[in-house]
């Protein structure tokens, strides 16, 4: 009778209900639906709205890979946003590069800057390692403040739009399935990342570092990995949001952006890819939806916030406990 009481409880959530490969499969064609329609349904400020959150989606899960996958507290991750961008910024405006040029200099850079920050940090752990990011964003910005080449305070103006094959890349529309696409590339990336031995080894790492070493990983070596590997996804978005833009300031990576992200994949659930682009529609998409309620809507929005993790201190689509 145990045996029949047990089968008898249902499983709750949509978890269960979406480990249905038919059911996944629907699911992820009515999406994909939805975004190619989107921008006649919400028109150009809705399909704006839609595209910077879709570049959120981007940068959330490169910082998913750090915090989620990794187990590491980033709050400087704008510096990679920044590095892209300001790559793809300096060499267009300033050197005269096409946009695919400059593109692999932009990933480049930003592995760079993550060997730079993840080398000789990735020994600290918590509260040590967060100051640390910090001050790397900080010192990033700062940087692009008072240099020459990155316009200062000012910025750079004029980036080039790319080109793609005699198609040039100049109007709303035309970004926002730019960067669906490049949400959707992400999303592909992290679910092979999250599947490899690389990312079992994150996942090893993220629950005991010392056990993991005694199986055999190198802990820093993976960790330096997931840096790397976060600061590409960060590069990719700053260097088609410079282009989005045509023009790029220090304030557009402040800390408040880092946190924004961060905030996006915890709200969402850590290391849950589809909790990550869930976090990140609502960090986007929740203050617009409020914006009639005028100068009260950024309060009723951390309200909102504040009430989802008290509830769902996990995140509102967590990942398993392995």
């Amino acid at each position: 009778m145990s045996n029949q009481t047990q089968t008898a409880v249902p499983a709750h959530g949509i978890g269960p209900f979406l480990q249905d490969t038919r059911v996944r499969w629907v699911v992820g064609l009515a999406l994909l639906a939805l975004l190619i329609v989107a921008p006649s349904i919400f028109g150009p400020y809705g399909t704006v709205i839609l595209t910077n959150a879709l570049l959120y989606v981007v940068l959330c899960l490169g910082l998913n890979i750090v915090v989620g996958y990794a187990g590491l507290l980033d709050l400087g991750y704008a510096a990679f946003f920044a590095v892209g961008a300001y790559t793809i910024g300096i060499l267009t405006v300033q050197f005269g590069f096409n946009f695919w040029v400059a593109f692999p200099f932009a990933i480049l850079a930003a592995m760079l800057a993550g060997v730079i920050i993840g080398g000789p940090t990735l020994r600290l752990r918590s509260d040590y390692l967060a100051i640390v990011t910090l001050g790397f964003g900080e010192i990033v910005r700062f940087s692009a403040r008072n240099l020459e080449i990155t316009g200062r305070a000012t910025g750079l103006s004029g980036i080039q739009d790319p080109w793609l094959f005699g198609w040039h890349i100049n109007t709303g529309i035309e970004y926002y399935y730019v960067f669906a696409v490049l949400a959707a590339l992400a999303v592909i990336a992290s679910f092979r990342l999250a599947n490899s031995r690389l990312g079992r080894a994150w996942l090893y790492v993220r629950h005991d570092e010392d056990a993991a070493e005694a199986m055999g990983i190198n802990r820093v070596q993976v960790k330096l990995a997931a840096y790397v590997i976060g600061a590409i996804f960060g590069a990719v978005g700053g260097a088609f949001f410079a282009t989005n833009l045509g023009a790029i300031s220090p304030e557009s990576f402040s800390f408040e952006q880092s946190v924004l992200v961060l905030m996006a994949v915890i709200l969402g659930g850590m290391g849950k890819i589809p909790g990550v682009i869930l976090g990140a529609f609502i960090i986007i998409l929740g203050p617009e939806l409020l914006r009639n309620l005028g100068e009260f809507r950024l309060l009723v929005f951390a309200v909102g916030l504040l009430l989802i993790m008290l509830f769902r201190p996990s995140g509102i689509w967590p990942g398993r406990r392995t």
